[in-house]
């Protein structure tokens, strides 16, 4: 115990540095456990579709949507998302919707927006299609 008050004494910068990373990490885990907004790996994901109809909306942009996407996946980009502009997904608000984006955070916000428009059941692909084709998962590409 000695030598980390020593450590900390000798290293006030970097100490304070892990202490700030400590508290956002504990901050980060806090504030994903009460969100509103869940988050699903791939296989909850497909079972989510094939079970209860879950309409998969990937927000990333259309050259990125056509070089490869999730199976019955629609491409709303998150400006539309937050201008309200949502290309007839209105109709399915009371179904499961799971926004994909490439890595899983920008996904957030598109989900945060969603269900202050109303949207029941939104959750967020954890890791995006980067979590999806790194556990091996099909993808569609787009004919264009």
């Amino acid at each position: 115990m000695q030598q980390y008050i020593e450590f900390f004494s000798n290293h006030p910068i970097l100490s304070a540095v892990w202490v700030v990373l400590f508290v956002m990490l504990i901050a980060s885990m806090i504030k994903s456990r009460f969100s509103a907004v869940k988050q699903l790996s791939p296989t909850e994901l497909t079972l989510q579709v094939n079970r209860d109809d879950a309409l998969v909306v990937d927000i990333r942009a259309e050259a990125d949507f056509a070089k490869g996407h999730i199976t019955g996946a629609r491409q709303l980009a998150l400006g539309d998302i937050e201008k309200q502009q949502l290309a007839g997904l209105e109709k399915h608000k009371a179904q499961p919707i799971i926004v994909v984006c490439q890595a899983g955070m920008t996904a957030q916000k598109a989900a945060a927006s969603l269900i202050k428009q109303g949207f029941n059941k939104v959750s967020v692909l954890q890791g995006g299609m980067s979590g999806w084709t790194g556990a091996s998962l099909p993808v569609v590409k787009s004919k264009r």
